[in-house]
């Protein structure tokens, strides 16, 4: 299933950026694969509790499309795939940055309790 293409018209460049970014997993996807380099789609998805393998494939479909996610198909029996962040997929990460040191304020403000994932 082919996505579509988003390409505006934008308000903004707020509303061009959340676009690439809109839904919950795709910055967390970005933020696995900047604190671990790269990684097969398992190793992803054991990194990111709660995703389904299906919205896991939608969204890396999608990140590649917009090319913020590097997909490397090696022919070896059994086949491997390995994902890494584009150039452009590691410059979305550094503005994001600031957006993860206000929710890190927050989650401490609030009280909230921030989960933490075991290494794999």
């Amino acid at each position: 299933m082919a996505t579509k293409a988003r390409r505006g018209p934008y308000f903004c460049g707020i509303d061009a950026a959340m676009d690439v970014v809109s839904g919950k997993w795709k910055s967390l996807i970005l933020w696995e694969l900047n604190d671990h380099g790269v990684r097969r789609f398992a190793e992803l998805r054991r990194g990111l509790p709660g995703v389904s393998e299906k919205m896991l494939t939608q969204q890396l479909r999608e990140m590649e499309e917009d090319g913020l996610v590097h997909r490397e198909v090696y022919r070896e029996v059994p086949p491997r795939v390995e994902y890494s962040l584009t150039e452009h997929g590691t410059s979305l990460n550094q503005a994001l940055a600031s957006l993860g040191d206000w929710g890190v304020e927050r989650i401490r403000r609030i009280g909230a309790e921030k989960v933490t994932v075991s290494a794999s």
